[in-house]
This record gives C-alpha cells, sequence and structure tokens, in this order.
C-alpha cells in the first residue's frame, strides 16, 4: 500500500551509514536487510492488518572519510511479504503498492538516499543527514544509526504524505494505513 513504499525508503535513508574507515566501499546488497512497516488504522481497523514489506537494496557506497553514503532501491523490487495475509492478499497489496496510486514505479522507478552529512552520536553511533528522493519527490531525512558487530543497524519513522503519497484508505477510511511508516535496517559493507 501507499505506506508500504514509504517505509521502504525510510529503510533505505537509515540504511546510509557511515562507519566505514577509509575509501568509498560498496554495501554487501546480498547481505543487507530493509524492512517497511506499514500499520493499520481506523474504527475498522481488526478487519485489516499491518504489512511487511522487504526492500532489497540495488547498490550503494560508504564513505567515511567523506561522510557521504548513497543508496538505491529498484522501486519494482519492494516485495510485500505479510505473514499474517493470503497470498491472494498479498498479491493484491503488492500491486497497489507498485501501481500509480502509491509508488508508480513506471514513472519512479528509484528510490535514492544520498546524505549531506554525518556526525558521531557516542560511541559506535551516528546521525546521518541527507536527501531522499522517492515518488518524485526529494526530501531532508535525518537518521540515528548504531554500528553492531559490524552491522549498521537502526529504525526510522517517515510519513508517506511528505513524499506526495496518499495513504489507501477503504470503506471511507474505517479501514486505512498510517501515515507513518517504519523501516528496519541492518545494513554490511562489502568485504
Amino acid at each position: 500500500m501507499n505506506a508500504t513504499h514509504w517505509a521502504v525508503i525510510v529503510a533505505l535513508n537509515l540504511a546510509a551509514v557511515p562507519g566505514a574507515i577509509g575509501q568509498s566501499r560498496p554495501i554487501d546488497v546480498k547481505t543487507s536487510v530493509m524492512t517497511v512497516h506499514v500499520f493499520k488504522a481506523g474504527l475498522f481497523s481488526a478487519m485489516g492488518h499491518d504489512h511487511e514489506i522487504a526492500a532489497p537494496l540495488s547498490s550503494g557506497s560508504v564513505d567515511a572519510a567523506g561522510h557521504h553514503v548513497e543508496l538505491h532501491v529498484t522501486a519494482a523490487a519492494l516485495q510485500v511479504r505479510d505473514p499474517k495475509g493470503s497470498e491472494k492478499d498479498r498479491g493484491e497489496i503488492q500491486k497497489t503498492m507498485l501501481g500509480p496510486d502509491v509508488l508508480d514505479v513506471e514513472h519512479h522507478a528509484e528510490i535514492v538516499f544520498r546524505s549531506s552529512g554525518a556526525e558521531p552520536a557516542g560511541a559506535g553511533s551516528w546521525t546521518v543527514r541527507g536527501d531522499l528522493a522517492l515518488h518524485g519527490q526529494t526530501r531532508p531525512v535525518t537518521l540515528a544509526v548504531t554500528e553492531k558487530a559490524g552491522h549498521y543497524v537502526g529504525t526510522a519513522r517517515l510519513k508517506q504524505t511528505d513524499f506526495g503519497i496518499k495513504p489507501i484508505k477503504i470503506a471511507g477510511g474505517a479501514v486505512r494505513v498510517k501515515d507513518e511508516v517504519q523501516i528496519d535496517f541492518d545494513i554490511q559493507l562489502a568485504r
């Protein structure tokens, strides 16, 4: 749904972690994980369910010395996982998420985060600032990132409406998707 694609974007932004020391290093897209969580709301929200979306990175790099992170996600690669939903429901949600009412992957094929700066925020932690391009909109984003055993992990929350996406509503809003989505990430650099 609409919230799904926002969550993915947030996850990408969070994945932009400046922890490596030295030159620019690629992100290991095979072992890095981003998950977008979209939550239900509304008077009859018990009739709906929360959504879990996998947001695989297509490419990315980190230059710790230059305080620069860049992440790319192919919007069409986002995958609805919803463990509590039926295969039919997942297929319908997937179609809606990728379609013109949410991500509109035909016109906005890529989600990109480019950092503009990173500051230490304690031992093994950083505050990363940058711009997220999603659904034809570019907005500033700030992320908190922590390094744990060679992994850069964190959680972020974004609003879909900040990127021109209207959260999906059903039955006049009695069942709807919340505007805010949560992105969890675990990013690893290539060895």
